[in-house]
């Protein structure tokens, strides 16, 4: 047996954990309150994988989901506390040589400030109460019936 590669980033709220193994089989995803557990079988040759982690903070149960594809299988763990940031996704500092930061997911959500969250919010609930078409304001002097000077026909092409 042995462990999976895995990549991590962290999130506000959550954080994920993707293990790269492909045509995995017989998934088992262990969620403890402040331990991780996933173990499975890939490949052709049934490659056993097992990978327990203690981890840097407590974790919902009840809100951590995973997710199997042909080419990994990603775990969503929602933090217990949110809002906190996690440095490491184990409790030691020792490194492990299966897992890593997944860089291109990764995102300071820590260095944004609250203006930016604000603007976010703004704009989300603007894009929530836009109308549709009924809704936008009658055009002083805007007919359907109107010719503008781009309207004139075009020469046929020859």
């Amino acid at each position: 047996m042995q462990p999976a590669t895995a990549k991590w980033y962290d999130r506000r709220d959550c954080v994920f954990i993707e293990f790269l193994v492909e045509d995995s089989k017989d998934v088992k995803v262990n969620f403890e309150k402040s331990k991780f557990g996933f173990s499975c079988l890939s490949g052709t040759d049934n490659t056993k994988h097992s990978n327990e982690i203690d981890l840097f903070d407590a974790i919902d149960q009840e809100g951590s989901k995973h997710r199997r594809t042909d080419r990994s299988v990603l775990c969503f763990l929602r933090k217990a506390e949110s809002g906190k940031s996690w440095p490491r996704l184990t409790k030691e500092k020792a490194k492990l040589n299966w897992l890593s930061v997944d860089f291109n997911n990764w995102k300071d959500w820590e260095d944004e400030s609250d203006e930016d969250l604000s603007n976010n919010d703004r704009f989300s609930d603007m894009m929530n109460n836009m109308g549709g078409e009924d809704d936008l304001p009658d055009l002083d002097g805007a007919d359907d019936e109107s010719v503008d000077s781009d309207d004139e026909k075009m020469p046929d092409l020859e």
